[in-house]
């Protein structure tokens, strides 16, 4: 798979990509990313990527015109999904990752002051993605969240795939409590069913204690 990020700060990537899962699927050749900074396609003299919105309301806007040669040179004559994460669009879930890690290119618009101008997200953009209903500086973090969660998805990446499809929301639900070693600390001991060696106990104990913490603390998933 091949992501292209349209940032004003690409500089936040460099640690991101060079850590963890990430940077595991790209020396696997699972994935690259190319990071690119939208403020040289400005066409003004100092570069300016924003301006006042009209209507006299607060804020600044991301304009369109840097953004369009941007996403233009980037694209060139072939078509990819274009995502921009804004807390207006429908919020990310497992199964957004899941449809999306099956395309061979995406890219992604990090947006960053109040908006940007709605005519570039009608033109151009063909998704909205919003981590939750809250709001932050910019994009490039909602982006970072989504390329890690797309990475551990591709074929390869992990060291045991199933790993995985025993995530939480993988099958819409939360996912069950782990344990490792040791046995027992300060007095609390692994489930029994745990160290039994019955796979078919075992996988009915993990079906039940995710319901359960489903129920508790997520019901609206049992719902769907």
């Amino acid at each position: 798979m091949k992501i292209e990020v349209l940032s004003l700060f690409p500089e936040s990537f460099e640690s991101f990509l060079a850590t963890s899962i990430v940077a595991r699927a790209i020396a696997k050749d699972a994935l690259s990313v190319n990071v690119d900074d939208i403020r040289p396609y400005a066409d003004n003299k100092h570069h300016q990527v924003d301006d006042y919105p009209y209507g006299g309301f607060a804020g600044m806007v991301g304009s369109i015109q840097p953004l369009w040669d941007a996403l233009d040179t980037v694209l060139g004559e072939s078509r990819a999904p274009v995502i921009y994460f804004s807390p207006q669009g429908r919020q990310l879930k497992q199964s957004i990752l899941k449809h999306y890690a099956l395309e061979p290119r995406l890219v992604l618009i990090c947006g960053h002051y109040k908006e940007i101008d709605q005519r570039f997200r009608r033109l151009a953009v063909s998704d909205e993605i919003s981590l939750g209903d809250y709001v932050f500086s910019g994009g490039e973090l909602a982006a970072q969240l989504f390329i890690d969660g797309i990475a551990r998805l591709l074929p390869g990446v992990l060291g045991d795939p199933a790993s995985a499809s025993t995530d939480s929301f993988y099958h819409e639900a939360l996912g069950f409590p782990c344990y490792t070693r040791p046995p027992e600390y300060l007095g609390q001991k692994v489930p029994e069913v745990l160290l039994s060696g019955n796979h078919a106990h075992i996988e009915a104990w993990a079906r039940a204690e995710a319901h359960q913490m489903t129920k508790a603390r997520r019901p609206d998933l049992l719902d769907k």
